[in-house]
């Protein structure tokens, strides 16, 4: 088995490839222009890679790591948040400066629906962990879009604080986490009512929510602040369990991108502006090393090859 993380270089259009057995780049592809996000099917063949300034999606083979098909649309300004249905067969992306979300194919790789959200700056896809409902931060209008995936319509939008960008639902299902960039807080929200059940401070500009994969941990990278959250999502305080800041990481420059390895024994955060990737143990919740990719990392992805080695 061998495990790789893919990351997008932003500012040199390329994705390093990199064997985090080995903590080293094998391997650096182009893309189009300026990539941002990426997302990977549940067979991990495929990887689906928004280029936000070449408003273009790049498929990606994880075989061989080749560039095979590009995807356009004369609606694609900023393509941005990405990510991908429980069983494999529909992408689905937001576009953030035309505030549209669009659907797409994943067998033939085609677009078969688009729709706006009618909010503003329309920027990332997060799924509920049933795979059922999609949630969609608008950063301009300071809500959430509600998607529902059998119907693949709009049904719902609530408010949250001011510039939300990191959205994501705890594994359990019970509640959403919300990161709003421009009130350095997070919400945490019941996703049955979308009532605010906790309020937390974070650092500066917080960008992402990405959880373990046991559900025990939220890491938030605080984008100004140069350091990442860790919350807790069962701390016992007072009697009572509660999400808590246990420990707030200090990383390299501009952390954005965050993904965890199969059994959550290290973290890996895309440091944008010192060029590297920041490795973080999960028990000591300590950087113990940085791995060197290309400039401007962010978006991330983890793949595991069943194959051998």
């Amino acid at each position: 088995m061998k495990e790789y993380l893919l990351v997008l270089n932003k500012d040199e259009d390329s994705v390093s490839i990199v064997d985090i057995k080995k903590k080293e780049e094998l391997k650096r592809i182009q893309t189009d222009h300026n990539p941002h996000e990426i997302a990977l099917t549940p067979d991990g063949k495929k990887s689906y890679i928004t280029c936000s300034l070449g408003n273009r999606i790049n498929v990606m083979d994880n075989e061989n790591f080749e560039i095979v098909k590009t995807i356009e649309h004369e609606d694609f300004n900023f393509p941005h948040g990405v990510g991908i249905t429980n069983d494999g067969k529909k992408l689905y992306m937001a576009s953030t400066y035309s505030s549209m979300i669009f659907i797409i194919d994943t067998e033939k790789d085609e677009i078969v629906k688009h729709f706006p959200t009618n909010q503003k700056h329309s920027h990332m896809i997060s799924f509920s962990p049933d795979g059922k409902t999609v949630f969609v931060p608008n950063i301009g209008s300071a809500n959430i879009t509600v998607i529902d995936v059998d119907q693949e319509e709009i049904t719902d939008r609530f408010p949250v604080g001011e510039g939300p960008e990191g959205v994501a639902v705890h594994p359990d299902g019970g509640v959403i986490y919300v990161a709003n960039q421009k009130d350095d807080t997070l919400y945490v929200m019941d996703t049955d009512t979308y009532e605010i059940v906790h309020k937390r401070r974070l650092g500066t500009l917080p960008i992402r929510v990405i959880f373990t994969h046991d559900g025990k941990y939220a890491f938030i990278p605080n984008r100004e602040s140069d350091d990442v959250s860790v919350i807790q999502t069962d701390f016992h305080r007072k009697g009572k369990m509660v999400p808590w800041e246990v420990k707030r990481i200090p990383v390299g420059k501009w952390p954005g991108g965050v993904v965890f390895d199969k059994d959550d024994e290290y973290a890996y955060v895309a440091n944008n502006k010192t060029n590297d990737i920041s490795v973080i143990d999960m028990e000591t919740l300590k950087e113990i090393d940085r791995i060197d990719v290309g400039i401007h990392p962010d978006g991330m992805g983890y793949l595991v090859d069943e194959r051998g080695g």
